[in-house]
């Protein structure tokens, strides 16, 4: 129910955020939306942490489970916040960001995230940067966090709702009617939503496998997610190596972020729901590692977490109370060495980093007020 009311709920009057949107244009052409918030910061100091965030599978910085944590995560101080910035990384093709060359996004595709890190460290380079992801972006920051190691731009993590082993996940959720034909086939439709609003951009070169992917995909209707992934992210969701992959579960065990929790060296707080119909398996053992907390709620459902709120008939998401507890102490209480970054530098006009620089950004001449209550049309939300 808690998942179900995640999509029917009118949050449209709660936890308002405004956003300042800057576009990064990629290496390879992409281009991703970075949102940041409080607008007007120019007061604030540049030690002040920095939340950096990723949303689910087809939402951006206007979804409601984002703005639960980000309002009192940003709010002054003085009137009971942390008093801290964010930005919000949407994904290429979310939230209104442009598709500009033949790639979508995908649980399995880091750099993206690894580029917007570029941005935002050498931007805030004094200011302790906390990540802060849902559902399918907590796998892609789950499994950037990972690759990283002990050079990882961010100070702590804490990620809700991962879908941790998409093999196991995908198929117990199409083992239920409810889970195949309402999630599964919502989740899909979703992504096909996504796809034709950029099936001409996607599809500038006919010839391209992403541009007949793309044309393919698109005609779907109510597809389950398993469908949208073997005819499209499975070719599209990445760029090469490691993509494409020969089928939708070759690219799951790829992008599965259970098997890397042994690599995470930052205070990395995992919360997960027993009830949560998307998410069904979760690695409680966290493989043995002593920097990942494991929580496990009785209810909760697919980024609910409801509670009755002080209004009669309005619900919170209770579950923003530990993420901000965790925000602050590691921000504040956790004292840290700073790794031991490699430099980061700018080459042909793109910010790059030191040992990878086929990846690289820069800002495109643009920049948006966006806000936060505003979402797509179309899209079923919360997901």
């Amino acid at each position: 129910m808690q998942t179900l009311y995640c999509v029917i709920g009118d949050f449209s009057q709660r936890d308002k955020v405004v956003y300042k949107r800057t576009f990064l244009r990629l290496k390879d052409g992409g281009t991703l939306g970075l949102d940041f918030t409080p607008v007007d910061d120019g007061d604030m100091p540049p030690e002040t942490p920095i939340v950096v965030v990723m949303h689910g599978l087809t939402g951006g910085s206007h979804e409601s489970y984002v703005r639960a944590i980000l309002a009192p995560a940003c709010r002054p101080v003085s009137q009971g916040g942390l008093g801290y910035r964010a930005v919000v990384v949407n994904f290429r093709g979310c939230a209104g960001v442009p598709i500009t060359s033949p790639q979508l996004y995908s649980a399995g595709h880091t750099d993206d995230l690894r580029q917007a890190m570029f941005y935002i460290s050498n931007r805030f380079p004094g200011a302790p940067r906390l990540g802060l992801s849902f559902s399918l972006g907590a796998n892609v920051m789950t499994r950037y966090i990972a690759e990283e190691g002990d050079r990882c731009h961010l100070k702590s993590a804490c990620v809700l709702a991962c879908p941790w082993n998409l093999t196991a996940n995908t198929q117990k959720l199409s083992s239920t009617y409810i889970g195949r034909h309402v999630y599964s086939r919502g989740m899909g439709q979703n992504l096909v939503n996504v796809l034709k609003k950029h099936v001409a951009s996607l599809s500038r070169d006919p010839e391209h496998d992403v541009a007949k992917a793309a044309v393919l995909t698109s005609s779907f209707s109510r597809p389950t997610i398993e469908m949208f992934d073997q005819a499209f992210t499975r070719i599209g969701g990445g760029s090469s190596p490691p993509w494409p992959f020969a089928s939708a579960s070759d690219y799951y065990e790829y992008a599965s972020s259970h098997k890397v929790l042994g690599d995470v060296r930052i205070p990395f707080l995992s919360i997960s729901a027993a009830d949560d119909p998307v998410v069904q398996e979760v690695p409680m053992d966290a493989k043995g590692n002593e920097w990942v907390v494991m929580v496990l709620t009785p209810n909760g459902g697919h980024l609910g977490w409801f509670e009755s709120d002080d209004a009669w008939g309005q619900v919170k998401r209770w579950v923003s109370k530990p993420a901000l507890e965790w925000l602050r102490a590691t921000a504040e209480d956790i004292v840290r060495d700073e790794p031991d970054h490699e430099v980061l530098q700018e080459i042909d006009g793109f910010l790059t980093e030191v040992g990878v620089e086929r990846l690289g950004c820069r800002t495109v001449d643009k920049e948006l007020i966006i806000v936060g209550t505003e979402g797509e049309a179309g899209m079923m939300a919360g997901l």
